[in-house]
């Protein structure tokens, strides 16, 4: 009965939003699947896809499965049965999605994943994404700078977070950052005092702050009682929070007890408000807008019959085929350039940070 509940209220969002957004516009409608309103990124994502497309004369079904996967395959089965032109696809889980993408192909459906990888389908079209290596290097980078890596000093004690396991950027960016880190580990200017090492140890299932929050909990209790923790990898803002509340709950950021070197990613408001606090270190911030105007972009290149741009046909081997892709750079802030970057750019009004 659940499941039905689900399927059928996500069939009335579905004509409701179909409704009222491909209203007036004449190249037809697109579907766009996002994970979740449960973080600020993806409520922009789908403003921004929304924004992007209907400029472009598309309507948009835009739907929000609530990091629930049988809401979000109903949500496609119904956009695929309503006759979108394109679906726009951030996976909750990049593997459960193969009979869906082939019913799309059925109908002569184009799929774009966005920004998440889709796995094991042949019928995944493009993928528009940032270079999530590229991310993992810079929050691994901004540890070393602010430990003076470099210089040789140390040893520091480090402990590492990861991402969600279903989601196949987690991987790379917790590549990128241990091509950086690893090296200091393996010398010994770094030391895991947790001993736990690799996705199938520090993965955060479902990017869920309170799970990082009590697995930091568990990592201060049994290994730092008489021992100071100097940094965390962080791959995510919403991670990064609930880490720096284990860490100030026990004594960081306060008295002789300097806050460690904390990253993240996503640049949302309470962790650039947490930099300025003197809590966390960095994030990274991907321009969620320019990923929609690409990905717009992309569609009706498609639609209007001629070849997309891609500038990545190698990295993203989704286990059944190289899915052509475009890469966009993702961009380091601290509180040295957060002004600049965010509020310059137009991304956020000052008056959010007063």
């Amino acid at each position: 009965m659940k499941v039905l509940k689900t399927i059928a209220t996500a069939l009335a969002v579905g004509v409701f939003a179909l409704g009222a957004s491909a209203f007036a516009q004449d190249k037809g409608t697109i579907g766009v699947s996002m994970p979740t309103k449960s973080s600020a990124r993806w409520i922009a994502d789908g403003d921004n896809m929304v924004k992007a497309l209907t400029e472009k004369g598309y309507g948009v079904d835009l739907q929000y499965a609530e990091d629930d996967i049988p809401n979000q395959l109903a949500q496609i089965e119904n956009m695929i049965t309503k006759g979108v032109k394109v679906l726009v696809i951030a996976a909750i889980d990049g593997t459960t999605l193969s009979n869906a993408l082939e019913n799309a192909a059925a109908s002569d459906i184009k799929v774009v994943a966005y920004d998440r990888l889709i796995r094991d389908s042949g019928n995944v079209d493009y993928y528009t994404t940032f270079d999530n290596f590229q991310v993992g290097v810079i929050q691994a980078s901004s540890i070393e700078d602010k430990l003076d890596l470099k210089s040789g000093a140390g040893p520091f004690n480090i402990e590492l977070f990861g991402g969600s396991p279903d989601d196949n950027n987690a991987f790379f960016f917790y590549n990128g950052a241990m091509s950086v880190l690893q090296p200091y580990i393996d010398s010994g200017k770094l030391v895991v005092q947790s001993g736990q090492m690799g996705m199938d140890k520090v993965g955060t299932l479902r990017w869920d702050g309170a799970v990082a929050q009590a697995r930091m909990d568990n990592l201060l209790s049994a290994y730092y009682t008489d021992k100071r923790v100097d940094a965390v990898l962080s791959p995510y803002d919403g991670l990064s929070i609930g880490i720096l509340s284990s860490l100030k709950g026990v004594g960081y950021g306060s008295g002789d007890m300097a806050m460690p070197v904390v990253t993240g990613q996503d640049a949302e408001v309470p962790s650039i408000k947490s930099i300025l606090a003197g809590e966390q270190t960095s994030t990274v911030f991907k321009d969620t807008r320019e990923l929609a105007k690409v990905t717009a972009a992309l569609i009706d290149q498609v639609l209007s019959g001629g070849e997309p741009e891609i500038n990545d046909t190698s990295t993203y081997d989704n286990g059944v085929k190289v899915v052509p892709s475009y890469l966009l750079k993702p961009v380091s802030v601290d509180a040295s350039n957060w002004e600049e970057v965010l509020i310059g750019s137009g991304y956020y009004e000052a008056s959010q940070f007063e």
